[in-house]
């Protein structure tokens, strides 16, 4: 087998993890002291038209530079403007050139719910994104354990943070719902070979319990895509190139807030 680029990605925040002695019992003290979060789950649910996750992602391992000169506060409002119900950004430096201070600067600029965009494979990440600001944490059910899955989820509650939990196939999928997700996200992108499947949410959606907030992630290039996914029954769609990447995020990202009845 040969190593991936999520294989290295993942082994460096274990590393990263194993090399931190920070207290988990201070750090889950400090994130319950912490503000209420803006509810990013209840933003979606909340959401009249298909809700659209607008990410804010300077550059990726696959593409290079999207956007790496942005301004995370300007495109936080204009994404508010243009009907965004959260939004999605990178905090992981080395990997996609995002950090905390784009999180925060983002989400002072703003009054919309964000979650964490980052690799979650310690509790005390989770502890993290609460006391940088994140209303959400992702939870990639493809690089953790499905014993950490379930602790994860259960710490999340502790702190009170939301958790989108990602999954690329049936089996995730049966994996998340044994740990009680309640918020479940179809990564479109082959984490192996990156290529995108432009069927695989839509394949998927019937099999994701009613109950549970569904987002479809990565993939998504327009209107056009946007429709399909809310015909198939999706909540909200993340979408973070095309917008970062559009002359026009404001307009570009209203496109994709498309009803029931569009066609």
């Amino acid at each position: 087998m040969t190593r991936t680029y999520l294989d290295d990605i993942v082994a460096w925040h274990r590393r990263r993890s194993q090399n931190d002695s920070r207290s988990l019992d201070e750090l889950l003290a400090e994130a319950k002291s912490c503000v209420p979060t803006r509810g990013f789950a209840s933003s979606i649910r909340a959401t009249p038209h298909l809700a659209v996750i607008a990410e804010i992602k300077r550059r990726s391992p696959s593409k290079g530079d999207l956007n790496a000169s942005l301004d995370p506060a300007s495109l936080a409002l204009q994404y508010q403007r243009g009907g965004a119900s959260c939004l999605s950004v990178l905090t992981d430096n080395n990997h996609f050139g995002g950090s905390v201070s784009d999180l925060q600067l983002a989400r002072a600029a703003c009054s919309v719910p964000v979650i964490r965009k980052d690799f979650t494979v310690d509790a005390r990440d989770i502890c993290d994104a609460r006391i940088m600001g994140a209303d959400c944490v992702l939870l990639i059910a493809a690089v953790i354990t499905p014993v950490e899955l379930s602790s994860y989820l259960e710490i999340c509650r502790e702190v009170d943070i939301d958790a989108l939990v990602e999954v690329h196939d049936e089996a995730e999928l049966d994996v998340a719902m044994r740990a009680g997700a309640t918020m479940v996200g179809v990564n479109q992108r082959d984490l192996v070979t990156f290529a995108v499947d432009q069927a695989r949410a839509v394949r998927m959606a019937p099999l994701i319990p009613n109950n549970v907030v569904k987002v479809a992630e990565s993939g998504v290039r327009g209107r056009d895509d946007a429709i399909a996914l809310r015909a198939a029954g999706y909540d909200a769609i993340l979408v973070g190139e095309h917008l970062v990447t559009s002359p026009n995020p404001e307009a570009a990202l209203s496109d994709l807030c498309v009803d029931n009845e569009a066609h």
